[in-house]
């Protein structure tokens, strides 16, 4: 076997090969080292014929990493690495007759369901905006639970509407067999069925795969498990690794019992745990075993390491948003100064609605970030656009993907020409491609079956095309001839935006072709609809804004949890619900543990949240942590703005962000605006990142900022400064910009150029 460094916890499951294993790796404790040195022992050691060998986990990412730790021992062609929708694509492809399907399916995403969904409404002529949010609630949900339209009906017979939802669900998925295509739920369940309902393909997959190996095993929902039972069904010998204390995907079918129960569909299943951790401080695992410790349905342990002790967490609240982004850019322009690279923090919170204050306060201040869990790449309109063109040339009876692009680039093909579409197709039971090629026999205008007639020509010269052309060269003349580059020279940053999308799609098709020289459309169509949001989370040297799912399986050397409310972490949601309540804190020892050296907690005591600013209560994950956190008990004291405040022992508290000066020690304090001064707050380990300590080289020059001096900064242009306040690097200055008004900025970070 490679040597992997293993330690002893390691050791044991990686040679233990036969029957069911259940491995529970704790945070950070190894267990892509685990897996990997598991099938290199059995390549190397046992001499197991890569091809008999399943390796299952959940991101292109890890199967990415996967395949090229295991590149070195063995021929990682031969054996199957994915994901596990990617797996059942390939399955499906192979056996697609059997379900009645063509092997060029496509793979429709989330946003293609809702179009269809709306479709269908549109057709049945429902604009009743609530009643649509319904219908696709619950096509989602009988999709995730694996249930045909009639056995859903049974289930919620006591819903108000379920007629029309199930009609409309029964009509989706007739819709989607016309058009070739699968959902992503639909590509599980159709595997499935194919797995049970035929003896022969069973035998001969679960045959071929003598060793069956599942990574991040609480993150499983039913159909799932299912899978994995029957794909190790002839030989036994399944190996799943995961942590129930990161069990955080309930509310999209994940089962935690699938894993807490383990031993329940196999009785003789040997269960290890890894409970070393390589990738925090002992003050940071502290937090997170005090944090999950008030879990009670878990299997029980106890992360540990021989990492330094470090800094302890530090807790802050802010009075407001802008001054809780702003401490956490204050920190990291610091840090930064002292040798820290922006790669080395993450902004993680609950719900990505929390990412505007971030983005704004990094932005004034010219902090490069990304936000993560929003929109992905592969999502936004114009790349969704081109993606369409590439989904007919590779399924023409893709109707969804016709509708889509029909008129666009504009081409004046209106909704009477699209209706007069959909109707002769129906009614000869054709593909939308079929009825527009024959466009003569349409009752429409000679003018209109001139543009309809236009654009199937089109589509068949891509067609045509495609039979000999490579994916990028096809790419590359489809977007030259299409017209989507021209729609977006509208001279604007918007349009500029967009046609760097695009440049970047091209880019991806290049890249794509030179990793896989022999890939044919429809693999490259696979891997862009399977793309998960880790996935595009490139090397580069900017702050990581995201929310704590888009982060799971990564780590940064500093991480800010922010938005530590009640409502918010935990979500409302949870309040009424004790398992849900144990998922969202199973969410908090996510984040917590993504740390390796430092971590921040905080909050706002205030916030503007879906329309309107309202007081927040403190999360009561915070409330169950005020020991390890240092909280004291509060204490009354004349305070800014409301005559009151309260502070912590151990606990940094600030104003608003425009209220910060320097005092003698140079620690942030603000003023009361005739009130008492509140004592000092001090920044936790690192001390003041702006204090008045000796500027280090390079540091500019404050002594120029005065009022009446025009400046330039990089995102708002140019302006006028107009007012300051706070001295030496606690300078705020307001300056008033030509085209973006007022704003309220630290001297000391924000990328402003004096002019003249």
């Amino acid at each position: 076997m490679e040597d992997m460094s293993l330690n002893e916890e390691q050791k044991l499951p990686v040679l233990d090969t036969e029957g069911a294993v259940l491995v529970l790796a704790g945070a950070g404790s190894g267990k892509t080292r685990v897996l990997t040195a598991r099938i290199a022992h059995l390549v190397e050691d046992l001499f197991v014929p890569p091809e008999n060998i399943l390796a299952i986990t959940f991101t292109n990412k890890a199967a990415k990493e996967m395949k090229e730790r295991l590149y070195s021992v063995t021929e990682t062609e031969r054996m199957w690495v994915s994901t596990i929708h990617s797996m059942c694509v390939r399955i499906l492809r192979m056996y697609a007759e059997k379900r009645g399907l063509s092997p060029n399916f496509s793979i429709y995403s989330e946003q293609e369901r809702v179009a269809v969904v709306k479709q269908i409404c549109r057709d049945r002529q429902i604009d009743d905006e609530a009643l649509l949010k319904k219908i696709k609630w619950h096509i989602s949900n009988a999709k995730m639970l694996a249930l045909p339209p009639e056995a859903y009906r049974v289930r919620n017979a006591f819903e108000r509407e379920i007629d029309e939802i199930i009609a409309i669900y029964r009509e989706y998925t007739e819709r989607l067999r016309k058009n070739n295509a699968l959902d992503f739920d639909d590509l599980l369940i159709e595997a499935r069925a194919l797995l049970s309902e035929d003896a022969e393909v069973r035998e001969y997959l679960a045959g071929k795969f003598r060793y069956v190996h599942v990574d991040e095993f609480q993150d499983t929902n039913a159909v799932q498990f299912d899978l994995v039972k029957l794909l190790s069904s002839v030989h036994g010998n399944l190996f799943v690794v995961g942590d129930d204390d990161q069990s955080i995907y309930g509310w999209r079918g994940a089962e935690i019992g699938n894993i807490l129960h383990f031993e329940r569909s196999y009785p003789a299943a040997k269960i290890y745990k890894l409970q070393q951790n390589y990738r925090s401080t002992k003050a940071i695992l502290s937090l997170a075993n005090a944090s999950i410790g008030h879990n009670a349905m878990r299997k029980g342990k106890t992360l540990w390491t021989d990492n330094a002790s470090g800094d302890k967490p530090v807790y802050f609240e802010a009075e407001e948003e802008a001054g809780e982004a702003l401490y956490c850019a204050r920190i990291i322009a610091e840090m930064k100064r002292s040798g820290y690279r922006l790669s080395d923090f993450a902004v993680l919170m609950r719900i990505n609605a929390l990412t505007r204050s971030y983005e704004q306060e990094f932005t004034k201040y010219g902090i490069p970030f990304r936000v993560f869990g929003g929109f992905r790449f592969y999502e936004r309109k114009e790349v969704k656009d081109l993606l369409a063109y590439l989904r007919i040339v590779s399924n023409p009876f893709d109707d969804e993907a016709i509708q889509r692009i029909i008129n666009v680039p504009r081409r004046g093909i209106g909704e009477r020409t699209i209706d007069a579409l959909r109707e002769y197709a129906e009614r000869e039971e054709l593909s939308l491609y079929d009825a527009v090629l024959d466009a003569d026999r349409l009752s429409l205008s000679e003018a209109a079956k001139a543009r309809v007639r236009a654009f199937g020509s089109y589509l068949k010269e891509l067609v045509v095309m495609a039979q000999e052309a490579t994916v990028n060269e096809l790419t590359d003349y489809l977007a030259e001839t299409s017209g989507i580059y021209e729609m977006y020279w509208d001279g604007t940053d918007e349009g500029a935006a967009k046609r760097a999308n695009l440049d970047e799609f091209r880019n991806s098709v290049e890249e794509f072709v030179r990793m896989n020289p022999d890939a044919k459309l429809d693999d490259y169509l696979q891997q862009i609809t399977l793309y998960s949001d880790t996935d595009g989370m490139e090397e580069g040297d900017y702050v990581t804004v995201a929310t704590i799912h888009a982060v799971k399986g990564l780590e940064f050397r500093c991480v800010f949890l922010c938005g530590l409310e009640e409502d918010v972490m935990p979500t409302s949601r949870a309040s009424d619900s004790a398992e849900k309540l144990e998922e969202e804190r199973r969410l908090m020892y996510v984040a917590i543990t993504r740390a390796k050296e430092k971590l921040w907690l905080t909050r706002s005591k205030s916030r503007y949240l879906y329309g309107r600013r309202e007081a927040t209560v403190r999360s009561q994950f915070v409330e169950e942590l005020r020991g390890e956190l240092g909280i004291a008990e509060e204490r009354a004291y004349r305070g800014y703005g409301t005559g009151y405040g309260v502070g912590f022992g151990g606990v940094q508290r600030v104003g608003r962000a425009s209220d910060f000066r320097s005092d003698d020690a140079g620690l942030y304090t603000y003023g009361t605006k005739g009130g008492r001064e509140r004592p000092p707050a001090r920044f936790g380990n690192i001390g003041n990142p702006l204090s008045s300590a000796p500027a280090s080289a390079g540091e500019k020059d404050l002594s120029r900022y005065e009022t009446g001096v025009r400046v330039r900064h990089p995102r708002f242009g140019e302006g006028t400064i107009v007012a300051t306040r706070g001295a030496e690097r606690n300078l705020i200055v307001t300056v008033s910009f030509d085209a973006a008004g007022n704003k309220d900025l630290a001297a000391a970070l924000a990328p402003l150029e004096i002019l003249g």
